[in-house]
């Protein structure tokens, strides 16, 4: 996606403005300054879907998300993305900022799913071409546009789409026939990397984070009227309490032939759904394995997992944990029975 420098320079001028300490170390007002009500500095999407008041993992974990050291994983300022260095003197780019590393920097999930792809030799189609963030993000997503979001899954909130360089698409069946149910993504991610088994107590006592990560699956749910492509994480709270969270999620781990049918339809995952009980996880001599491939989301259904406490460095699995606590974040909802049924009829040639 191009665009001109001027704009690119006036934006960077603007925030860099926004940001520069006030005389007599007046706090600046984010009425002054656009970027402190982005997603980017408030990090207010994980507090958001946190908090006990939206069903999220506060409702057992009884700790406030203030208490947890997460909202310190935010930009404070410009310098993060634009600050280099000239002949020894700071100074601001804005090509320093369109450099993918300094994207991935804090997006650890992105970095992983990259890591991946291109270990298995499946780069994402516009990466392996050598594409990089800000080719489909705009300043805006960056620098947010004024308004306080509360997750990035807002309408609103990201102008990225497959349709701004994708007008049209190739006339094939799979088109015609999901064009206006489903969005690129259900057919077009490849996989999604998910994080099991977040360790709470770890988090709280010395803030760090733990899990067991995930990859090789795509979770599917409804979003904003169509099914797209979804995650899912788990976590583990003392007293052995679990939580079970699914999300819709684009991962940047793109094709660009869509899935065949017989990927998605008559399964023996949906079989395993469609009799309302799914082992994603388990163990099979002191390893976690997985299921893989595509996984509908349906609210009803048994998704088994294995929990496991860390313990001195190691995972141990819980005996008797908890009934995980099922929540839905992200604006996603589960898809009907309906939706199911459709998924169980065999599609396509074999």
């Amino acid at each position: 996606m191009k665009r001109t420098s001027s704009v690119v320079f006036f934006s960077l001028v603007f925030i860099s403005f926004c940001l520069v300490a006030t005389t007599n170390s007046e706090e600046i007002k984010k009425e002054e300054c656009f970027f402190l009500s982005s997603l980017h500095h408030t990090a207010k999407g994980m507090a958001y879907w946190y908090d006990k008041a939206n069903g999220g993992l506060e409702t057992i974990s009884g700790v406030p998300y203030s208490n947890l050291g997460c909202q310190n994983c935010h930009i404070s300022s410009c310098d993060a993305c634009h600050k280099i260095e000239e002949e020894g003197k700071p100074s601001y780019s804005a090509k320093a900022a369109r450099n993918q590393e300094v994207c991935l920097r804090c997006h650890k999930r992105e970095a992983s799913i990259m890591q991946i792809d291109k270990a298995e030799n499946t780069p994402d189609v516009h990466f392996g071409r050598g594409m990089q963030c800000m080719d489909c993000h705009s300043e805006k997503d960056v620098h947010g546009d004024g308004t306080e979001y509360n997750s990035m899954k807002q309408r609103g909130v990201l102008g990225a789409k497959c349709e701004n360089c994708h007008e049209s698409v190739r006339a094939s069946a799979s088109h015609t026939i999901h064009r206006d149910k489903l969005d690129c993504e259900s057919c077009h991610v490849r996989q999604v990397v998910s994080c099991s088994n977040c360790h709470f107590e770890t988090l709280l006592k010395e803030g760090k984070r733990v899990a067991v990560p995930l990859s090789g699956w795509v979770f599917l749910m409804n979003y904003e009227g169509k099914v797209t492509s979804a995650n899912m994480q788990t976590f583990v709270v003392p007293g052995n309490k679990t939580f079970l969270m699914f999300a819709p999620q684009n991962s940047h781990s793109i094709t660009k032939e869509g899935r065949k049918c017989r990927e998605c339809h008559a399964t023996e995952i949906v079989n395993q759904v469609q009799k309302g009980k799914l082992s994603l996880t388990w163990l099979e001599n002191g390893v976690v394995k997985q299921a893989k491939g595509v996984i509908p989301v349906v609210d009803g259904v048994t998704y088994d997992f294995v929990y496991q406490n860390y313990q001195n460095g190691k995972w141990v699995p819980i005996e008797n944990p908890q009934v995980p606590v099922l929540h839905y974040a992200g604006f996603g909802t589960p898809l009907s029975k309906e939706q199911l049924k459709k998924l169980a009829m065999p599609m396509g040639k074999k």
